[in-house]
């Protein structure tokens, strides 16, 4: 029963440190912009069958923070991941913003959605809720609200949540900051595995980023590069092709 109060207790005899090192981390990280080009495209050659529709919703590595084009950026790369695994074209939209928690997304992305149907949609946040400190439940009742506004809106046939990225190995945060922040982004993403667990036609799946790989970080330290998009991508196809299949 203590184990969702741990980063918080955790954090509270650091409290100044870590306040004066978020600080100094917003201060001297790097500022990325989000991805230019367009949010939506389509790979894979045209076939019997028409498209897959793949929708994305989610805080900067969606918006591409980190990468130059969307094509690199999360939902650019696992259109591709799913056209190679299932065979198909799959033309993809990236609805994101830099730097929202789910709350602030709720406000602000709902004009970004599309009014027609997709087969895929993915949701990814929680770096922001992490580095917010949002209480698991509302961390959980935020995402559900999400999830709701994705599937009123988009009817996918399959929604992945995925994982709380492993903010606690995130090269661009010193210790102690990056401990206690990795243990609450362990506490939403367990959060997040729960709710997935009791929806329908919804499956979690972890980040597969090490972020300890350089190659699979963007200059920040803070976001995936495209290497690391590409490998994250893989992960999430692998999780959804079978399904779509």
């Amino acid at each position: 029963m203590w184990r969702p109060l741990l980063p918080e207790l955790a954090a509270a005899p650091l409290l100044p440190l870590l306040l004066a090192q978020g600080r100094r981390v917003r201060r001297n990280t790097p500022r990325l912009p989000e991805a230019g080009g367009p949010r939506c495209g389509s790979v894979g050659l045209p076939g019997d069958m028409p498209p897959l529709t793949l929708l994305t919703v989610g805080e900067s590595p969606v918006a591409g923070v980190g990468v130059s084009t969307h094509e690199e950026a999360i939902t650019g790369q696992l259109a591709l991941a799913l056209s190679a695994a299932l065979g198909r074209s799959v033309a993809w939209q990236a609805c994101g913003k830099n730097g929202v928690t789910v709350a602030e997304a709720l406000e602000q992305l709902p004009p970004m959605l599309p009014a027609d149907p997709v087969d895929v949609a993915a949701i990814a946040f929680g770096v922001n809720d992490t580095t917010a400190f949002r209480r698991p439940a509302q961390w959980s009742a935020d995402l559900e609200q999400m999830w709701e506004m994705v599937r009123m809106r988009c009817r996918p046939r399959l929604i992945l949540l995925c994982g709380v990225p492993p903010v606690g190995r995130f090269p661009a945060l010193p210790q102690p900051l990056r401990w206690v922040l990795g243990l609450k982004a362990e506490v939403l993403d367990g959060a997040a595995q729960a709710l997935a667990r009791r929806l329908p036609d919804t499956v979690h799946v972890p980040v597969a980023l090490e972020p300890a790989c350089h190659d699979l970080m963007a200059a920040d330290g803070y976001h995936p590069s495209a290497l690391g998009c590409a490998r994250w991508a893989a992960v999430l196809a692998d999780a959804c092709a079978g399904r779509l299949r």
